[in-house]
């Protein structure tokens, strides 16, 4: 089971695939369209909420390569306890959007304290915009608020997220739901787990790294936990409400 690969799961690879090779050959253009921006930047569509989830870093070939590794490995299996190719797209989408609408509000609970210092304390919104778009100290906005603050505000206004993660955590968490004692080796570790006991250590990981975050670490880690949240409210559902029966 573990080897065969869904048309649907296909489909998606190659997709990202297609993508990814549109990055190198659009570059600045292909990003500014389709990952997805913070959305009080200009930059940001609301397409984006989709369009990221197939968007990959050029930086690493890991970033993509681990992602369609998941998919392909997690992905055929849930498709088929689904039951269906519309059941398994809909977790996917909704976790990859629900990621998304999670990482959006964690990072507005980062970026509206400054916001709502500079306001108060006189600072305009056009000259908030001026220095978010130009980086032009010639505003008060660098009188008010420090400079360590101002450089947080901007980088989190400028911030852009790109993978396949939040949906694939949706998969992920699926796969523990309707296969909780299955056995999955690491690649690294000549062991087995269980499905269920993986994906929790894995979401522990992704809330400690996201809360308590290492200098240099660029990983979406409350997209993460959005789509994997995503995932269990939507198989939680249908386990209560509609599935008869559970392998």
């Amino acid at each position: 089971m573990m080897f065969r690969i869904s048309d649907t799961v296909k489909h998606l690879i190659i997709l990202n695939v297609l993508f990814y090779v549109a990055s190198f050959t659009f570059k600045t253009t292909f990003h500014d369209l389709f990952a997805f921006h913070f959305p009080a930047n200009d930059l940001f569509k609301p397409w984006q909420y989709v369009t990221y989830m197939f968007m990959h870093s050029t930086q690493s070939l890991g970033h993509i390569a681990s992602n369609m590794f998941g998919l392909w490995m997690f992905g055929t299996t849930v498709e088929e306890l689904l039951g269906s190719r519309q059941k398994f797209l809909f977790v996917y989408f909704s976790a990859g959007i629900g990621a998304a609408l999670v990482s959006t509000g964690v990072d507005y609970l980062q970026f509206l304290p400054t916001y709502n210092e500079l306001i108060n304390s006189g600072v305009t919104v056009d000259e908030i915009k001026t220095f978010l778009e130009t980086g032009s100290t010639r505003t008060r906005a660098n009188v008010t608020v420090s400079q360590i603050e101002l450089n947080k505000f901007s980088e989190q206004y400028y911030k852009t997220a790109v993978g396949a993660s939040g949906a694939l955590y949706g998969i992920m968490v699926a796969f523990a739901m309707l296969r909780p004692h299955a056995k999955i080796g690491l690649l690294l570790l000549p062991i087995m787990i269980e499905a269920r006991v993986l994906i929790l250590l894995t979401l522990a990981a992704d809330f400690f790294f996201g809360v308590f975050r290492m200098p240099g670490d660029n990983i979406g880690r409350f997209a993460h936990l959005g789509g994997a949240l995503f995932g269990f409210i939507i198989l939680w559902f249908w386990k209560k409400n509609q599935f008869k029966r559970w392998n």
